[in-house]
């Protein structure tokens, strides 16, 4: 059973146990991220208890990134300066208002999702779409589909936020070469530089994301969350953490000794069988 988010353009469904799957269904725009989109996937994100979750998109499209579609710098009158030359202020603020909240609050919401996210990555990948399928966790992609970013070539300068994503993934060279030609890559090539963690065949994909995320949700809740928050912890920090929040991750890291969970995952395996998580 799905239900059918942001009149249609956002589907969530629930393919396997302890898997939740987020679809960006919106063809007629190859997969752009409107305000709809973006603010229905921040609330539902947030809303959320799976163990894993999927985000993909539909045909042959992840998505194309911001809806620039419904901003046209021609049909927007430009305000006269005092020296007659439009200043286009109503286009430059329209243009801010389309990539600044709700595109950083529906990214916010999956870095903070407390359990793995992968992006299954159906379909070309651009632009804002690229950088929402870096906040995954795990991506897989098609093989032959294109990923890219085409600031540059839109006389865009993107966020330090998403540009850092970037950097941590592919380094400073790729990142360099990246943003400043601003052409689209394929798959494979998105691999070799850290865009992309598996490449498979495109009728593969959404099985492979799949039996992924089930494996994932099939292990121990506490885990999942705790190591996933180190994870974030750690790339929050370039050098040597803070002193009170390594002892937070120590302290963390030592609270599994305690748990029901880490006693059952001991047992489960001296006794060969699968473990039965409670979360506590």
């Amino acid at each position: 059973m799905s239900t059918e988010l942001a009149s249609g353009k956002l589907v969530h469904d629930e393919p396997r146990d302890g898997v939740t799957r987020l679809r960006i269904a919106n063809p007629g725009r190859r997969g752009a991220l409107d305000h709809d989109i973006l603010d229905a996937l921040a609330e539902t994100v947030r809303s959320l208890e799976a163990r894993c979750l999927v985000l993909t998109g539909t045909d042959d499209m992840f998505s194309a990134g911001y809806d620039l579609g419904n901003l046209d710098a021609d049909k927007v009158a430009p305000r006269p300066t005092p020296s007659g030359v439009g200043s286009g202020q109503e286009f430059s603020e329209q243009a801010e208002r389309l990539v600044a909240h709700p595109f950083h609050d529906a990214l916010e919401a999956l870095e903070e999702y407390p359990f793995p996210v992968i992006g299954a990555l159906n379909g070309h990948a651009i632009g804002g779409g690229l950088e929402l399928a870096l906040t995954c966790d795990i991506r897989i992609a098609a093989r032959g589909i294109k990923v890219g970013m085409p600031p540059a070539k839109l006389g865009l300068i993107y966020s330090h936020t998403g540009l850092r994503k970037f950097l941590e993934l592919c380094g400073p060279a790729h990142t360099a070469e990246l943003f400043y030609v601003g052409r689209n890559v394929d798959a494979d090539r998105g691999c070799e530089i850290g865009l992309v963690s598996h490449v498979v065949e495109p009728e593969d994909v959404e099985e492979r994301a799949l039996a992924l995320a089930e494996e994932i949700a099939a292990n121990a809740p506490l885990s999942l969350a705790g190591n996933k928050r180190i994870l974030r912890t750690l790339r929050a920090y370039e050098g040597a953490m803070p002193e009170d929040v390594e002892q937070e991750m120590v302290d963390l890291r030592e609270s599994c000794f305690r748990t029901e969970d880490f006693r059952e995952g001991v047992r489960a395996f001296g006794e060969k069988r699968a473990p039965e998580w409670k979360g506590e």
